[in-house]
């Protein structure tokens, strides 16, 4: 599925206050089944799933630079494996893992509930135009 992701309203200020580091290594999706809350700005604000039977949630940077003052993070796709039953999900979430606190970038919404079981997988696909993340 492809996912568009909808800021996180203290991004830009962790973005400029250099809490987060796009480039870095250490950007991670969490998954949670609790829509979200605009206070919200860290993992520990999250009520994650166990991820215990799923695969790596780790996200690789594809490009991360700017053209004419317009920055753009592309990100490559992920692929979520189940190995056994994992919880119900629909809210995915992409944070700085490296990041003092965990802080979150992004979120999007799959619209509806997703479950996973011995096999399942699902795809991750993020917007390699315009960027998983776009700031002008």
């Amino acid at each position: 599925m492809n996912i568009t992701l909808n800021k996180i309203d203290s991004f830009v200020e962790n973005l400029a206050e250099k809490f987060i580091d796009l480039g870095g290594a250490g950007l991670t999706l969490a998954l949670t089944n609790t829509a979200h809350t605009a206070s919200w700005d860290e993992l520990a604000d999250l009520t994650q799933i166990s991820y215990t039977n799923l695969s790596s949630r780790a996200v690789t940077v594809t490009s991360s630079s700017q053209t004419g003052g317009l920055y753009k993070l592309i990100l490559q796709q992920v692929v979520l494996t189940a190995s056994g039953v994992v919880p119900t999900w629909e809210f995915i979430y992409l944070y700085d893992d490296a990041s003092t606190g965990k802080k979150l970038i992004g979120y999007a919404d799959w619209g509806s509930a997703v479950n996973m079981n011995t096999g399942d997988s699902v795809t991750l696909t993020f917007d390699a135009v315009n960027g998983a993340i776009s700031i002008q």
